[in-house]
């Protein structure tokens, strides 16, 4: 069946970092799969994370930062990352911060993102 979706629903975060989930579970009620568009302005970051799904991330705009155990990896504009379950990872951007977009499998959750305090 096909299903058309209208809009998106942003998601409050701190720092300044836009969410707009089109797909997922606060926008559509899916689990298995998310989709948003972000925009994170410059000097934006958050805790690292490890999270249970796999995150296939690609960027529109700027450059998002990937800190991960082998290294730092810096994603720019028409490239994009994949980040697997268990991986402990950090997202940053760049200094003309960044417009991306995020597909989780299964879907973002705050329950599984398991950030660092």
């Amino acid at each position: 069946m096909v299903r058309k979706i209208a809009g998106a629903t942003r998601i409050p975060v701190p720092g300044g970092k836009v969410i707009d989930e089109y797909v997922g579970r606060v926008n559509t009620g899916d689990d298995q799969v998310s989709i948003a568009h972000m925009a994170a302005p410059a000097g934006w970051e958050e805790p690292a994370q490890t999270p249970e799904f796999t995150e296939y991330t690609l960027v529109l705009r700027g450059t998002v930062v990937v800190e991960h155990e082998e290294g730092t990896t810096e994603v720019r504009a028409g490239e994009a990352i994949t980040t697997l379950p268990g991986e402990k990872i950090r997202y940053t951007v760049g200094p003309e911060g960044a417009e991306y977009v995020a597909v989780c499998l299964p879907a973002f959750s705050p329950e599984t993102v398991n950030r660092d305090e």
